[in-house]
């Protein structure tokens, strides 16, 4: 099991023989790798971790006062604009949206289960729907953050060439 045995025993809890957790690189951060194939519509797991009354950058959102922390498992969930799974957080579950193979990251839609972000930040997830940028449902961009993300994106473009 990936959660501590604090966290008890249910065997619907994201355990080791089916996800690993890994550090991707150093400008993404964390991910959750699938070991086993998931059909479209399947439990991926439940969850669960400490409830907080704030946001932190890897809580999601259970309603508008309590956040789950889980740094475990859904904490590193990636993000795509076109995600693989959903995250149910009235009834603490994670479903497949689609065919999820093994070596396939997990990814969910942030603005789903989050109002407001910790930090809005670019996105890069590559999906024809990409937004270019990932915020909660109920978020405004924050122009400075965008337009300081974008301008170290054209240095790092520039200098490429």
């Amino acid at each position: 099991m990936l959660y501590p045995a604090h966290y008890g025993g249910n065997p619907l809890f994201p355990q080791a023989s089916d996800f690993t957790v890994v550090r991707r690189n150093e400008e993404f951060g964390m991910g959750v790798i699938c070991k086993r194939a998931f059909r479209a519509g399947e439990l991926v797991a439940e969850i669960t971790g400490e409830i907080l009354d704030e946001i932190t950058q890897h809580t999601l959102q259970i309603d508008a006062e309590r956040h789950l922390l889980d740094l475990h498992f859904t904490g590193y969930l990636l993000h795509s604009c076109d995600p693989n799974v959903s995250v149910d957080m009235q009834n603490m579950r994670v479903t497949a949206l689609r065919d999820i193979q093994p070596g396939d990251y997990l990814s969910m839609d942030y603005a789903e289960t989050e109002e407001y972000l910790y930090r809005q930040f670019a996105c890069c997830c590559g999906a024809s729907n990409c937004r270019g940028w990932i915020m909660g449902s109920k978020d405004v961009v924050n122009e400075s953050e965008y337009r300081e993300q974008h301008r170290h994106s054209a240095k790092a473009q520039q200098r490429a060439r």
